[in-house]
């Protein structure tokens, strides 16, 4: 993630399903491929922030 220039070249790496979290007001990745683990990233205009909240498998209606 360190070598793009912007969050929206993180869509040619499939694996990491990049997307905006529309009820959250947050970003995600996957942690590892093949994984459901996300990172969760706050997007600014002059970067991102991540702050680590919680890694669980819950999310795609894991459990």
């Amino acid at each position: 993630m360190q070598s793009e220039k912007d969050t929206a070249s993180l869509k040619n790496y499939s694996f990491l399903h990049y997307e905006k979290l529309k009820r959250l007001d947050m970003s995600s990745v996957r942690v590892l491929n093949g994984k459901v683990e996300r990172l969760l990233f706050h997007e600014f205009e002059d970067g991102i922030e991540i702050s680590l909240i919680e890694i669980d498998d819950t999310h795609y209606g894991q459990r």
